[in-house]
């Protein structure tokens, strides 16, 4: 595989909830591994795209075993098993690697069809790559016409259209138990994009009352203001958890910030009143055992994506539309990347200082 243009990681698709979080990379974590992979010399270019949904390194090989370097660095971090982590790899290379970028861009590959946040995550993923010096002649190249396609897709086809966001997905969920949200009390917990995004779609819908809490109590305050909301302390989700009927919990924790026990004593203040934990955390915020709580009602990021396979289905037809247009942007984009591959196979690989 020297020379070849690839991608090795671990996705939605095969990767279960439970896996991915043992697998998620924290912001800091991130950026050592992808400084030690563009270090190897057996890697000539990397990228990594890093979500709640998949951890993906693409890359141009300078010898044969790059994917595996990459794989035995990437477990060794994570303390994960390899011979276990090859159960749920996705290994591409080639025209099937860039077909697969091109989906991915364009959100075709995520779990909920025709999202748009992962475009701008992938624009991150390149440009951290540009930072690190990992982008060189074939990763340039492969990312803006990747860009550009994927701006096609969304533009000529009805691939976007309905609940196609986590956000969107959270609140019809909320509707469907809660009816009228006009007297909905909403605690977000984290103040992040998706969180965010989440809060505003909860607003549009109607909510009564919104609150926010953070780690940080100036973001969680600067995000009430922007929001017409309340600002909570983070420390006292405890003890107030039973005053509201829906909590999204969207932080980088990577342990659980709502026990079994917490939310057990929250639902004796309210034992008549359902409580929805909508839990947006990779790894997940909410432990397991609220879930099997009497009128307590938990669901995760792979839950959201069930629901939205019925909008998934209704657009099917545009489905299709899309993966033939990215398909032949793949036929004519691969044969251009096989000349940088071929023409860059000679220059000695920047430095990553």
């Amino acid at each position: 595989m020297n020379g070849a243009l690839f991608v090795i990681g671990a996705t939605h698709h095969q990767a279960p909830i439970a896996v991915r979080e043992k697998l998620a990379l924290p912001g800091e974590a991130a950026g050592r591994l992808q400084q030690e992979l563009i270090a190897l010399p057996e890697v000539r270019e990397l990228a990594l795209l890093n979500t709640c949904n998949r951890v993906e390194f693409y890359g141009v090989a300078a010898h044969p075993t790059a994917t595996g370097r990459i794989q035995a660095a990437f477990c060794r971090q994570q303390h994960f098993d390899v011979t276990e982590f090859e159960r749920f790899r996705l290994d591409l290379s080639g025209r099937s690697a860039l077909l697969h970028l091109l989906e991915v861009a364009a959100g075709l590959d995520s779990q909920m069809v025709g999202e748009t946040e992962i475009f701008g995550q992938v624009k991150e993923a390149y440009a951290a790559a540009q930072a690190q010096r990992g982008a060189g002649p074939v990763l340039n190249r492969v990312f803006q016409k990747v860009f550009q396609a994927a701006k096609h897709v969304r533009t000529h086809t009805a691939i976007n259209l309905g609940q196609v966001s986590v956000a969107n997905v959270a609140v019809e969920l909320a509707r469907n138990i809660f009816g009228n949200l006009t007297t909905a009390q909403v605690l977000l917990l984290g103040a992040g994009e998706i969180g965010e995004k989440t809060a505003r779609a909860f607003l549009n819908r109607g909510a009564g009352t919104l609150t926010v809490a953070s780690r940080r109590m100036d973001r969680a305050m600067e995000l009430a203001a922007q929001l017409g909301a309340r600002a909570l302390p983070f420390d006292q989700r405890e003890s107030r958890l039973g005053e509201f009927d829906i909590v999204v919990c969207a932080t980088s924790s990577p342990e659980p910030v709502l026990g079994a026990g917490l939310v057990a004593a929250a639902m004796k203040k309210r034992p008549t009143r359902p409580l929805l934990l909508i839990d947006l955390s990779l790894p997940r915020n909410v432990d397991e055992g609220a879930g099997r709580l009497q009128n307590v009602f938990v669901y995760n990021l792979d839950d959201l994506a069930k629901i939205a396979d019925e909008n998934r289905r209704a657009r099917e037809a545009e489905i299709t539309k899309c993966r033939r247009i990215l398909s032949d942007r793949a036929d004519a984009l691969w044969p251009q990347v096989e000349v940088q591959l071929r023409s860059s196979n000679g220059i000695p690989k920047p430095s990553a200082g």
